[in-house]
C-alpha cells in the first residue's frame, strides 16, 4: 500500500508472511516533542483526550488511509473520558491503540503474527503510558476520582479552571510523545526495534 500528500508524507507498509516492513517518510519537523504539542493542542481546542492522540497523527495517516481529519475525529469522539465519561479506559490510552493499528496493521485474522505483534505494540504503549502515569491506564484512577462509576453524558465545560484541575494535557502530550518514539524506533536505518522480526 503506498500513499503520498502534497506535504510530502509517505507511508509505505508491506505485508509478508514472516514480517510487517514499514517505510515512513516523515515531515521534517516530525518528533515526539511536537507531536506531544500538537495534541496538548487538540485537547486544549476541545477535543477529547483519544481524539487529541490521534489527530495529533493526521497528516501521516491520511497519507496512508487516505482518510481525512474529521473522520478521525469522529472514529474517536466516543473514547473522551474514559469512554463515554464511564470512566474507564483513558481516551489518550486508547488513541494509541488506534495508532498501533495503523503502526503494525493486523487486518488478517488468520494473520496470527500479525496480531502479535499489534498486541506487543500495544501491551508496550500500555507498559510506557503507566510509567508515566502512576500504573494505570484507567481514566477514574489518572483523575484521582476512586470507584465512582458513570458520570452524566454531557461533556463538562472546557474553563480555566477544567485545565487546572486535569492532567489530560498532559497525559495526552506524553501519549502522542510515546507514539511518535516507536514511529521513529521502528525507522532505524540499523533495524533495531523494528518488530520485523516476530517467530
Amino acid at each position: 500500500m503506498n500513499a503520498t500528500t502534497s506535504k510530502g508524507c509517505c507511508i509505505r507498509i508491506t505485508l509478508t508472511e514472516n514480517s510487517i516492513a514499514m517505510k515512513l517518510k516523515l515531515p521534517e519537523n516530525f518528533s515526539p516533542e511536537e507531536r506531544g504539542q500538537m495534541a496538548e493542542d487538540y485537547f486544549r481546542k476541545g477535543y477529547n483526550c483519544c481524539q487529541a492522540v490521534i489527530l495529533a497523527f493526521s497528516d501521516i495517516i491520511e497519507a496512508n488511509a487516505g482518510t481525512d481529519s474529521r473522520f478521525l475525529a469522529s472514529i474517536g469522539s466516543g473514547f473522551g473520558g474514559g469512554m463515554g465519561r464511564m470512566r474507564e479506559v483513558c481516551g489518550g490510552f486508547s488513541g494509541m491503540v488506534m495508532a498501533a493499528g495503523l503502526i503494525l496493521p493486523a487486518d488478517n485474522p488468520s494473520d496470527m503474527q500479525a496480531r502479535t505483534a499489534n498486541y506487543s505494540l500495544v501491551q508496550e504503549f500500555a507498559a510506557e503510558f503507566k510509567e508515566k502515569n502512576g500504573g494505570s491506564i484507567i481514566c477514574r484512577e489518572l483523575l484521582g476520582l476512586g470507584r465512582t462509576g458513570n458520570e452524566e453524558a454531557k461533556p463538562s465545560e472546557r474553563t480555566g479552571e477544567y485545565y487546572k484541575k486535569r492532567p489530560c494535557p498532559k497525559i495526552v502530550a506524553e501519549a502522542a510523545s510515546i507514539v511518535a518514539r516507536k514511529i521513529i524506533a521502528l525507522q532505524d536505518p540499523e533495524g533495531r526495534d523494528t518488530h520485523q522480526d516476530r517467530g
